[in-house]
């Protein structure tokens, strides 16, 4: 009886406190007009009421709204077809371990054909094998960017040749973005919809 007490005890201590959202919805009697007036700018553009990362960004309006045209445009109107471009977004995704981007984004990039073992592989933090040129180009671009908040002259150079100068400057936006997105996330403790987590903690 001890024993398995002393394993209960041990079990408590080593789980992880279960994250709470800091920043939820905020309900429509309690809202700004400022945020109210951005509800209403948010409903006419997206069709459906603030949600996921924008919800945080709710507390300043205007935030809210101009990262809301940011990412129409990079989310949807990039040079990249849809299926590089969430590439881009789950490799920014799982650098942040941002639980619900990866969330939203992983179903897309299968169902536009990226690879299901080039997304586990990212999934895991490994470098993924049998990627097409164009998705090895992406992935050691936005690595680096990530990693070493810079991208080395080699991977400049053939970022530029293969996507030109707009390309590469839209793959630098569409990581800012979703860094930016994950940040506010992760700070906010947005929850995922249904608890369900497609990301492990990276080993520390």
């Amino acid at each position: 009886m001890r024993v398995m007490v002393a394993v209960l005890m041990l079990f408590a201590v080593t789980m992880p406190a279960v994250a709470q959202d800091r920043l939820p919805p905020i309900p429509a009697d309690k809202q700004t007009p400022e945020q109210q007036k951005a509800s209403e700018a948010f409903r006419a553009n997206r069709k459906q009421d603030v949600f996921g990362p924008f919800v945080p960004l709710h507390r300043s309006p205007e935030v809210m709204l101009r990262a809301m045209a940011m990412g129409d445009f990079l989310r949807y109107r990039t040079v990249f077809p849809t299926r590089l471009n969430e590439l881009i977004i789950l490799i920014t995704s799982r650098h942040f371990t941002q639980q619900y981007e990866w969330y939203v984004h992983q179903p897309i990039a299968l169902k536009e054909g990226l690879d299901r073992g080039v997304v586990d592989a990212i999934a895991d933090g490994r470098r993924p094998s049998g990627m097409a040129p164009d998705e090895e180009l992406i992935y050691e671009f936005c690595t680096e960017l990530l990693r070493n908040n810079s991208v080395s002259d080699a991977t400049y150079a053939r970022a530029v040749q293969r996507f030109g100068e707009q390309g590469m400057i839209e793959m630098v936006g569409v990581v800012g973005y979703y860094t930016f997105q994950s940040m506010v996330l992760n700070t906010a403790r947005t929850p995922v919809p249904g608890g369900v987590l497609g990301l492990k903690p990276f080993p520390k």
